[in-house]
This record gives C-alpha cells, structure tokens and sequence, in this order.
C-alpha cells in the first residue's frame, strides 16, 4: 500500500528529501506523493522514512492503493531497474 499526505501537512520540507524513490513532489498546497513510485522504503529501510521524520504525523496509508510487500518488493525492483537503464543512457 502507498502512503500519502494529508492536508494536515505543514509543508516544513523535512519529507522530499528523505524518500529514495522520488515519490515525494509539491502539490497544488501540501506536498503529494505519487503510488506509482512509493514503496513504502521497501527495499531501502525498514520504515517509511517520510513517516519516521513528519513532525505532524500526516503520512498516513493510502486505502486507495492496497499492495502487499510482495507487491512493493517488485515496484522497487522495477524502480532500480528503470534508475540503472537511466543512468547506462
């Protein structure tokens, strides 16, 4: 399952730079993340790293986007797959 951001977000900035995939952008007024890119750190760390740093506790899961670890497992994969062909260009 993905995480996202709620209007409770503070825009304090602390979020974007933690997450290793690149989910976390600034939206229309709150910062967003986007499911397509969120592993929940699945392959990195063992923890969300946007959740452990919010200091307003506003990185809740997302119901919108169920996935198992399996499913985050292979969205990780793909990523780091698509980040070295990336990089080889």
């Amino acid at each position: 399952m993905a995480l996202k951001i709620t209007d409770q977000c503070i825009n304090c900035d602390v979020c974007e730079p933690e997450c290793p995939n690149d989910a976390i952008s600034m939206g229309p007024e709150v910062y967003v993340i986007d499911f397509r890119r969120c592993t929940e750190c699945v392959g990195h760390f063992d923890k969300p790293q946007c959740q452990e740093v919010c200091p307003v506790d506003c990185i809740p899961l997302d119901p919108e986007h169920v996935e198992t670890r399996e499913e985050l497992r292979a969205k990780y994969e793909r990523l780091e797959r698509e980040k070295a062909s990336a990089e080889g260009d």
